[in-house]
């Protein structure tokens, strides 16, 4: 059991890009179907557009840029593919594990992974990673609330569910619209920015509202605690 004093008295988890490293799985196999549909999207304008966000959410500017207004069906589709991609590759992000092990020694039941993915596809993750058993049924769906990410409403009914004040809590994000939802919902947010090209730049989250970026999950546990 760690001995180390929290900064903070809840952790909040997203899951694409912070637990499970999903986002470049994921937004290939959205990329392969917008190009299907006609529009011939970089790889960095789909991550730049897409990541962080309900893709339900996103039907304008699919629409303006294909002339498809994408539909129940598609989604399926897009989830059944994406689903089945990530069952043969998916793996968690390094260091996650350990980092979800302390926190739950630092915070005890106090922290949620907090997503704007839909709820079948962040539980199908956190299995295959290994860490559903930490998290138990704490997962919060942004496709559950009024308003997904960067809308606060996800942040604002994990903590309401975990009966803590959103100012007493970190989000831990990736994403522009996931920094911008954590800091709407009145919590500090770290921005997570290890390399690769699904992860948006240290900067770009701190004009985001990342009140600091660090770039390993093995750092984590200090940041916490401020060791």
């Amino acid at each position: 059991m760690t001995t180390s004093t929290p900064r903070f008295s809840a952790v909040l988890f997203d899951c694409d890009g912070v637990l499970v490293d999903s986002e470049p799985i994921t937004n290939g196999v959205l990329r392969t179907m917008l190009i299907e549909l006609g529009w011939e999207i970089s790889e960095r304008d789909c991550i730049d557009l897409f990541v962080g966000r309900a893709l339900r959410d996103e039907w304008a500017v699919i629409l303006k840029n294909t002339g498809f207004r994408i539909d129940d069906t598609w989604l399926a589709t897009f989830r059944g593919r994406r689903d089945a991609a990530l069952r043969a590759r998916l793996a968690p992000v390094p260091g996650a594990e350990d980092a979800v092990r302390f926190v739950s020694t630092l915070v005890g039941d106090r922290f949620a992974c907090v997503t704007g993915a839909d709820r079948g596809k962040v539980e199908m993750q956190l299995k295959i990673a290994g860490l559903d058993r930490y998290f138990g049924s704490r997962v919060f769906s942004g496709m559950e609330t009024p308003r997904s990410k960067p809308a606060p409403d996800v942040y604002l009914a994990a903590a309401e569910a975990l009966h803590i004040d959103p100012a007493v809590a970190v989000v831990i994000e990736d994403s522009v619209a996931g920094v911008t939802a954590g800091v709407a919902a009145g919590a500090t947010v770290f921005g997570f920015a290890p390399a690769g090209p699904a992860h948006a730049a240290p900067e770009v989250l701190r004009e985001a509202g990342a009140s600091l970026v660090f770039t390993a999950m093995s750092q984590l546990p200090g940041l916490l605690t401020g060791d």
